[in-house]
Protein backbone atom coordinates (compact mmCIF):
# COMPACT_ATOMS: atom_id res chain seq x y z
CA UNK A 1 0.00 0.00 0.00
CA UNK A 2 3.06 2.21 0.85
CA UNK A 3 4.78 2.05 -2.59
CA UNK A 4 0.99 2.37 -4.64
CA UNK A 5 1.00 5.80 -2.73
CA UNK A 6 4.39 6.76 -2.98
CA UNK A 7 3.87 5.78 -7.17
CA UNK A 8 0.42 7.83 -7.14
CA UNK A 9 2.05 11.10 -5.85
CA UNK A 10 4.51 11.02 -8.18
CA UNK A 11 2.54 10.16 -10.85
CA UNK A 12 0.10 13.15 -9.36
CA UNK A 13 3.48 15.64 -9.26
CA UNK A 14 4.63 14.48 -12.59
CA UNK A 15 1.02 15.44 -14.27
CA UNK A 16 1.29 19.09 -12.47
CA UNK A 17 4.57 19.65 -13.75
CA UNK A 18 3.23 18.55 -17.78
CA UNK A 19 -0.10 20.78 -17.10
CA UNK A 20 2.12 23.52 -16.02
CA UNK A 21 4.06 23.64 -19.02
CA UNK A 22 1.21 22.38 -21.33
CA UNK A 23 0.33 25.29 -24.10
CA UNK A 24 -2.90 26.27 -23.63
CA UNK A 25 -3.81 27.77 -27.18
CA UNK A 26 -2.54 26.98 -30.48
CA UNK A 27 -0.50 30.23 -30.44
CA UNK A 28 1.81 28.85 -27.37
CA UNK A 29 2.02 25.89 -29.23
CA UNK A 30 5.88 25.03 -31.13
CA UNK A 31 5.84 23.07 -34.20
CA UNK A 32 3.57 20.97 -35.90
CA UNK A 33 3.05 23.51 -38.38
CA UNK A 34 0.96 21.96 -40.95
CA UNK A 35 -0.73 19.78 -38.35
CA UNK A 36 -1.80 22.96 -36.30
CA UNK A 37 -2.20 25.02 -39.54
CA UNK A 38 -4.99 22.32 -40.55
CA UNK A 39 -6.64 22.32 -37.17
CA UNK A 40 -7.21 25.59 -36.60
CA UNK A 41 -8.84 26.19 -40.03
CA UNK A 42 -11.42 23.35 -39.44
CA UNK A 43 -11.86 24.85 -35.68
CA UNK A 44 -12.70 27.76 -37.40
CA UNK A 45 -14.90 26.29 -39.66
CA UNK A 46 -16.54 24.56 -37.44
CA UNK A 47 -17.55 27.15 -35.48
CA UNK A 48 -18.96 29.53 -38.34
CA UNK A 49 -21.08 26.32 -39.06
CA UNK A 50 -21.88 26.06 -35.04
CA UNK A 51 -21.44 22.63 -35.77
CA UNK A 52 -19.00 19.68 -33.47
CA UNK A 53 -15.63 19.41 -34.35
CA UNK A 54 -14.61 16.17 -37.02
CA UNK A 55 -13.26 13.17 -35.40
CA UNK A 56 -9.34 13.64 -34.98
CA UNK A 57 -6.70 11.09 -35.10
CA UNK A 58 -3.16 11.52 -34.09
CA UNK A 59 -0.19 8.98 -34.21
CA UNK A 60 3.51 9.44 -33.77
CA UNK A 61 5.61 8.63 -30.60
CA UNK A 62 5.26 9.51 -27.17
CA UNK A 63 5.63 12.73 -25.96
CA UNK A 64 5.05 14.57 -29.48
CA UNK A 65 1.89 16.85 -28.03
CA UNK A 66 -0.73 14.26 -28.91
CA UNK A 67 -2.83 15.24 -25.76
CA UNK A 68 -2.05 18.73 -25.62
CA UNK A 69 -3.80 19.08 -29.25
CA UNK A 70 -6.34 17.43 -27.42
CA UNK A 71 -6.93 20.36 -24.94
CA UNK A 72 -6.21 23.13 -26.96
CA UNK A 73 -8.81 21.66 -29.62
CA UNK A 74 -11.11 21.58 -26.38
CA UNK A 75 -10.00 25.32 -25.58
CA UNK A 76 -10.50 26.27 -29.25
CA UNK A 77 -13.79 24.99 -29.75
CA UNK A 78 -14.99 25.87 -26.12
CA UNK A 79 -15.66 22.67 -24.78
CA UNK A 80 -15.21 20.18 -21.70
CA UNK A 81 -12.37 17.33 -22.62
CA UNK A 82 -13.22 14.21 -21.40
CA UNK A 83 -9.60 12.04 -20.77
CA UNK A 84 -9.66 8.15 -20.73
CA UNK A 85 -7.59 5.74 -22.36
CA UNK A 86 -8.29 2.65 -24.49
CA UNK A 87 -7.36 -0.10 -21.58
CA UNK A 88 -9.57 1.44 -19.36
CA UNK A 89 -12.65 1.29 -21.66
CA UNK A 90 -12.62 -2.57 -20.76
CA UNK A 91 -16.29 -3.18 -22.14
CA UNK A 92 -19.48 -1.36 -23.81
CA UNK A 93 -20.73 -0.58 -20.30
CA UNK A 94 -17.91 1.65 -19.66
CA UNK A 95 -18.18 3.16 -23.12
CA UNK A 96 -22.04 3.77 -22.74
CA UNK A 97 -21.31 5.27 -19.48
CA UNK A 98 -18.68 7.68 -20.53
CA UNK A 99 -20.60 8.89 -23.75
CA UNK A 100 -24.10 9.26 -22.75
CA UNK A 101 -23.14 11.81 -19.92
CA UNK A 102 -21.84 14.33 -22.80
CA UNK A 103 -22.84 17.67 -23.48
CA UNK A 104 -23.43 18.63 -27.07
CA UNK A 105 -20.36 19.71 -28.87
CA UNK A 106 -17.98 18.07 -25.89
CA UNK A 107 -14.34 16.14 -27.27
CA UNK A 108 -13.48 12.74 -25.57
CA UNK A 109 -10.19 11.79 -26.18
CA UNK A 110 -9.17 8.19 -25.74
CA UNK A 111 -5.36 8.09 -25.25
CA UNK A 112 -3.69 4.57 -26.37
CA UNK A 113 -6.87 3.74 -28.64
CA UNK A 114 -5.04 1.07 -30.49
CA UNK A 115 -5.20 -1.18 -26.92
CA UNK A 116 -9.15 -0.93 -26.84
CA UNK A 117 -10.90 -4.07 -26.77
CA UNK A 118 -12.29 -5.08 -29.98
CA UNK A 119 -15.57 -5.52 -28.75
CA UNK A 120 -15.90 -1.80 -27.56
CA UNK A 121 -14.42 -0.53 -30.56
CA UNK A 122 -17.14 -2.04 -32.42
CA UNK A 123 -19.55 0.18 -30.11
CA UNK A 124 -17.65 3.32 -31.34
CA UNK A 125 -18.94 2.49 -34.94
CA UNK A 126 -22.42 3.43 -34.74
CA UNK A 127 -21.58 6.21 -32.05
CA UNK A 128 -19.11 8.02 -34.53
CA UNK A 129 -21.22 7.68 -37.28
CA UNK A 130 -24.87 7.82 -36.03
CA UNK A 131 -24.26 9.34 -32.65
CA UNK A 132 -26.13 6.74 -31.17
CA UNK A 133 -25.32 2.79 -29.45
CA UNK A 134 -27.24 0.11 -28.98
CA UNK A 135 -26.75 -2.34 -25.74
CA UNK A 136 -28.22 -5.45 -25.03
CA UNK A 137 -30.16 -5.50 -21.70
CA UNK A 138 -30.79 -8.78 -19.92
CA UNK A 139 -29.55 -12.55 -20.86
CA UNK A 140 -31.48 -15.24 -22.73
CA UNK A 141 -35.22 -14.71 -23.66
CA UNK A 142 -35.54 -11.29 -21.81
CA UNK A 143 -32.40 -10.20 -23.63
CA UNK A 144 -33.80 -6.57 -25.78
CA UNK A 145 -31.38 -4.02 -27.84
CA UNK A 146 -31.99 -0.68 -26.38
CA UNK A 147 -30.76 2.36 -28.42
CA UNK A 148 -29.25 5.49 -26.54
CA UNK A 149 -29.25 8.64 -28.89
CA UNK A 150 -25.71 10.50 -28.09
CA UNK A 151 -25.46 14.90 -28.58
CA UNK A 152 -23.01 15.01 -31.41
CA UNK A 153 -19.50 15.18 -30.00
CA UNK A 154 -16.03 15.12 -31.02
CA UNK A 155 -13.80 11.87 -30.73
CA UNK A 156 -10.22 12.56 -30.36
CA UNK A 157 -7.95 9.51 -30.73
CA UNK A 158 -3.96 9.12 -29.90
CA UNK A 159 -2.10 6.17 -30.70
CA UNK A 160 1.48 5.37 -31.23
CA UNK A 161 0.80 2.26 -33.18
CA UNK A 162 -1.60 3.20 -35.93
CA UNK A 163 -1.08 0.15 -38.21
CA UNK A 164 -3.09 -1.49 -34.89
CA UNK A 165 -6.09 0.72 -35.94
CA UNK A 166 -8.37 -1.53 -37.13
CA UNK A 167 -9.51 -0.11 -40.61
CA UNK A 168 -13.19 0.76 -40.23
CA UNK A 169 -12.29 2.76 -37.07
CA UNK A 170 -9.50 4.53 -39.00
CA UNK A 171 -11.75 5.24 -41.54
CA UNK A 172 -14.55 7.01 -39.62
CA UNK A 173 -11.84 9.87 -38.49
CA UNK A 174 -12.49 13.05 -40.57
CA UNK A 175 -8.57 14.56 -39.76
CA UNK A 176 -5.57 12.18 -39.27
CA UNK A 177 -2.66 13.52 -38.75
CA UNK A 178 1.15 12.16 -38.03
CA UNK A 179 3.13 14.55 -35.33
CA UNK A 180 6.97 14.10 -36.16
CA UNK A 181 10.19 14.16 -33.96
CA UNK A 182 11.37 18.03 -33.54
CA UNK A 183 14.47 19.57 -34.23
CA UNK A 184 16.75 20.91 -31.20
CA UNK A 185 15.80 24.37 -32.42
CA UNK A 186 12.44 24.01 -32.10
CA UNK A 187 13.04 21.83 -29.07
CA UNK A 188 15.17 24.87 -27.96
CA UNK A 189 12.59 27.62 -28.09
CA UNK A 190 10.33 25.16 -25.98
CA UNK A 191 13.19 24.93 -23.21
CA UNK A 192 13.31 28.61 -23.09
CA UNK A 193 9.59 28.83 -22.49
CA UNK A 194 9.24 26.32 -20.41
CA UNK A 195 12.06 27.75 -18.00
CA UNK A 196 10.18 30.98 -17.98
CA UNK A 197 7.66 29.16 -16.76
CA UNK A 198 9.10 27.64 -14.05
CA UNK A 199 11.20 30.60 -12.75
CA UNK A 200 14.75 29.73 -13.54
CA UNK A 201 17.06 31.85 -16.21
CA UNK A 202 18.56 29.90 -19.38
CA UNK A 203 20.99 31.05 -22.29
CA UNK A 204 20.81 30.23 -25.61
CA UNK A 205 23.93 27.59 -24.93
CA UNK A 206 22.10 26.02 -22.25
CA UNK A 207 18.55 25.67 -23.91
CA UNK A 208 20.50 23.89 -26.76
CA UNK A 209 22.77 22.02 -24.77
CA UNK A 210 19.31 20.66 -23.46
CA UNK A 211 17.75 20.30 -26.76
CA UNK A 212 20.55 18.36 -28.36
CA UNK A 213 19.85 15.67 -26.06
CA UNK A 214 16.12 15.48 -26.05
CA UNK A 215 15.82 13.23 -28.29
CA UNK A 216 13.47 14.94 -30.87
CA UNK A 217 10.75 14.95 -27.86
CA UNK A 218 9.23 18.11 -25.94
CA UNK A 219 8.21 15.85 -23.01
CA UNK A 220 11.65 14.66 -22.67
CA UNK A 221 13.02 18.37 -22.92
CA UNK A 222 10.49 19.58 -20.33
CA UNK A 223 11.88 16.30 -18.27
CA UNK A 224 16.01 17.08 -18.87
CA UNK A 225 14.50 20.87 -17.71
CA UNK A 226 13.06 19.78 -14.58
CA UNK A 227 16.59 17.80 -13.53
CA UNK A 228 18.78 20.39 -15.06
CA UNK A 229 16.82 23.58 -13.03
CA UNK A 230 17.22 21.34 -9.69
CA UNK A 231 20.94 21.14 -10.26
CA UNK A 232 20.82 24.70 -11.42
CA UNK A 233 18.89 25.89 -8.12
CA UNK A 234 21.36 23.69 -5.47
CA UNK A 235 24.83 24.49 -7.52
CA UNK A 236 24.28 27.61 -9.79
CA UNK A 237 22.66 30.13 -8.79
CA UNK A 238 19.14 29.35 -10.22
CA UNK A 239 20.93 29.88 -13.95
CA UNK A 240 21.17 27.69 -16.81
CA UNK A 241 24.13 27.91 -18.55
CA UNK A 242 25.57 25.43 -21.03
CA UNK A 243 28.18 24.51 -18.37
CA UNK A 244 25.61 23.77 -16.37
CA UNK A 245 23.26 21.93 -18.74
CA UNK A 246 25.99 19.49 -19.65
CA UNK A 247 27.31 18.88 -15.96
CA UNK A 248 23.75 18.46 -14.78
CA UNK A 249 23.18 16.13 -17.82
CA UNK A 250 26.23 14.30 -17.20
CA UNK A 251 25.29 13.27 -13.89
CA UNK A 252 22.23 11.95 -15.56
CA UNK A 253 24.52 10.14 -17.86
CA UNK A 254 22.65 11.24 -20.79
CA UNK A 255 25.79 11.79 -23.45
CA UNK A 256 25.57 14.74 -25.61
CA UNK A 257 24.26 12.90 -28.42
CA UNK A 258 21.07 12.10 -26.44
CA UNK A 259 21.82 8.50 -25.65
CA UNK A 260 20.94 7.37 -22.16
CA UNK A 261 22.58 4.16 -20.34
CA UNK A 262 19.95 2.09 -22.06
CA UNK A 263 20.56 2.96 -25.40
CA UNK A 264 24.47 2.66 -25.00
CA UNK A 265 23.22 -0.84 -23.34
CA UNK A 266 21.39 -1.97 -26.61
CA UNK A 267 24.16 -0.69 -28.90
CA UNK A 268 26.65 -2.74 -26.68
CA UNK A 269 24.69 -5.61 -26.85
CA UNK A 270 24.06 -5.86 -30.45
CA UNK A 271 27.97 -4.39 -31.40
CA UNK A 272 29.66 -6.43 -28.45
CA UNK A 273 27.62 -9.76 -27.96
CA UNK A 274 26.80 -10.34 -31.60
CA UNK A 275 28.95 -8.42 -33.62
CA UNK A 276 26.69 -6.26 -35.17
CA UNK A 277 23.65 -8.82 -36.02
CA UNK A 278 21.55 -9.85 -37.04
CA UNK A 279 19.50 -10.38 -33.77
CA UNK A 280 16.53 -11.01 -32.62
CA UNK A 281 14.56 -8.23 -30.43
CA UNK A 282 13.69 -11.00 -27.78
CA UNK A 283 17.23 -12.15 -27.26
CA UNK A 284 18.19 -8.02 -27.17
CA UNK A 285 15.37 -8.08 -24.31
CA UNK A 286 16.92 -10.46 -22.49
CA UNK A 287 20.05 -9.39 -22.78
CA UNK A 288 19.63 -5.83 -21.35
CA UNK A 289 16.86 -6.71 -19.28
CA UNK A 290 13.94 -4.84 -21.00
CA UNK A 291 10.37 -5.81 -22.52
CA UNK A 292 10.35 -5.85 -25.99
CA UNK A 293 7.95 -4.09 -26.14
CA UNK A 294 9.50 -1.00 -24.64
CA UNK A 295 12.54 -1.37 -26.73
CA UNK A 296 10.47 -1.70 -29.51
CA UNK A 297 8.27 1.61 -28.52
CA UNK A 298 10.37 3.92 -26.42
CA UNK A 299 14.41 3.12 -27.61
CA UNK A 300 14.18 1.97 -31.19
CA UNK A 301 12.74 4.83 -32.91
CA UNK A 302 15.09 7.06 -31.95
CA UNK A 303 18.19 4.70 -32.34
CA UNK A 304 16.76 3.90 -35.99
CA UNK A 305 16.67 7.96 -36.29
CA UNK A 306 19.57 8.44 -35.77
CA UNK A 307 21.30 5.71 -37.59
CA UNK A 308 22.52 3.57 -34.90
CA UNK A 309 20.46 0.49 -36.01
CA UNK A 310 18.35 -1.02 -38.95
CA UNK A 311 15.94 -3.29 -39.13
CA UNK A 312 15.89 -6.61 -40.84
CA UNK A 313 13.92 -9.21 -41.59
CA UNK A 314 16.48 -11.46 -40.07
CA UNK A 315 16.76 -8.91 -36.47
CA UNK A 316 18.49 -5.79 -35.77
CA UNK A 317 21.87 -4.39 -36.86
CA UNK A 318 24.25 -2.18 -35.80
CA UNK A 319 25.12 0.45 -38.40
CA UNK A 320 29.00 1.53 -38.45
CA UNK A 321 27.81 4.73 -36.38
CA UNK A 322 27.03 2.35 -33.53
CA UNK A 323 30.40 0.93 -33.22
CA UNK A 324 32.06 4.24 -33.38
CA UNK A 325 29.58 5.22 -29.99
CA UNK A 326 30.45 1.85 -28.29
CA UNK A 327 34.17 2.52 -28.91
CA UNK A 328 33.72 6.31 -27.33
CA UNK A 329 33.24 7.91 -30.93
Amino acid sequence: MGADRKSDELNRRNNAFDNKLRPVDFGGFVGQDKIRDRLMLAVEAAKARGESLDHVLFSGPPGLGKTTLSYILGEAMGVNVKTTSGPVIAKPGDLAGLLTTLEPGDIVFIDEIHRMAKTVEEYLYSAMEDFAIDIMIDQGPNARSVRLDLPRFTLVGATTRIGLIAAPLRARFGLVNRLDYYTPDLLSEIVVRSAGKLGVEIDAEGAMEIARRARGTPRIANNLLRRVRDYAQVRAGNFITGDVARTSLGLLEIDPNGLDEMDRRILETICMKFSGGPVGLSTIAVSVGEEPDTIEEAYEPFLIMEGYIERTPKGRVATPLAFTRVAGG
